[in-house]
């Protein structure tokens, strides 16, 4: 989908190759700046329809699937007229309802849809200051992390978020146009989880990945001191040509929580960047790892 925020009329279009998460956030942007320049409130919207007062903002964050009956309503009330760009939200739209491979996981995946996310995302940035990142994760340390943190799960349930872990990691190698930049704190590649055998497949797995041309494995030495990220984990995913949709995902015991707000995203990006330069470059990072496998 290529909708410019400076559009003019006429210059939208739709592609095929975006998924339906992607295609509702742009849809949502779309929509919130058609309002945004009618000089309407999302309240008025809400009572001109009769909706309740929470659905124009939920519409507007991606967070409830829009049908195109209602977007063509919205868009006769903002006075949109051209044709064309009509046209293009309908269909973006129609595709934004469509499901996506992740909803068969629907049952054991956080809220917010992170996944649906990453699916249509060109650059994951991921800082992990506990645990390994889950697209660089073998089966063997997912399974070791869950049976601690799940351990009243039923098996099932294991197997099926072990599942959908693993898909996520395919995309890593079948699709080139994601790029994978990872920090990992020193103390995480030194922790042992599952047991030597296990830790020794994870090291490979993690040399494997950094010679991948789109992933980018640093770690962070116990010497680099203070920094910014030091709350907790951080991925910030990023989205060609249509920036102002980034976002940053930071997650934690108490929840998860997602910033949108560009200016904030630009924050997360400069202080993710600042990290890069405390860590270890990547060939002195697989160094490292591979000395642990020598030992």
């Amino acid at each position: 989908m290529q909708i410019d925020t400076t559009r003019k009329p006429g210059e939208a279009t739709v592609a095929v190759d975006e998924g339906p998460t992607l295609r509702r956030r742009r849809l949502a942007a779309e929509l919130k700046k058609c309002r945004e320049d009618a000089g309407l409130t999302q309240e008025f919207v809400s009572r001109h329809f009769e909706w309740h007062s929470a659905k124009v903002t939920r519409i507007e964050n991606a967070r409830v699937p829009v049908t195109p009956r209602d977007v063509a309503d919205l868009l006769s009330l903002y006075g949109v007229a051209d044709a064309t760009y009509r046209e293009a939200l309908l269909t973006l739209a129609r595709l934004a309802r469509q499901r996506g491979w992740w909803t068969d996981y629907k049952d054991v995946m956080r809220p917010g849809n992170f996944v649906g996310m990453e699916a249509d995302a060109s650059t994951a940035k991921v800082w992990e200051p506990i645990v390994l990142p889950g697209l660089l994760q073998t089966e063997a340390y997912m399974r070791a992390l869950m049976g601690t943190g799940r351990r009243n799960d039923p098996q099932q349930s294991i197997d099926r978020r072990v599942a959908l872990r693993l898909q996520r990691q395919e995309r890593l190698v079948t699709d080139p146009k994601l790029t994978l930049w990872a920090i990992i704190d020193e103390s995480v590649v030194r922790r042992t989880v599952g047991g030597e055998q296990v830790m020794r497949e994870q090291w490979q797995r993690i040399i494997t990945a950094a010679a991948m041309p789109n992933v980018n494995v640093q770690i962070l030495p116990f010497g680099a001191g203070e920094h910014a990220l030091m709350g907790g984990s951080m991925a910030l995913l990023e989205f060609d040509d249509v920036a102002h949709l980034d976002v940053v995902y930071l997650e934690g015991l108490a929840g998860d929580y997602y910033e949108e707000q560009p200016a904030e995203v630009t924050r997360y990006r400069d202080e993710f960047e600042r990290l890069s330069t405390k860590a270890l470059s990547q060939s002195s990072s697989v160094g490292m790892i591979q000395g642990l496998l020598d030992e």
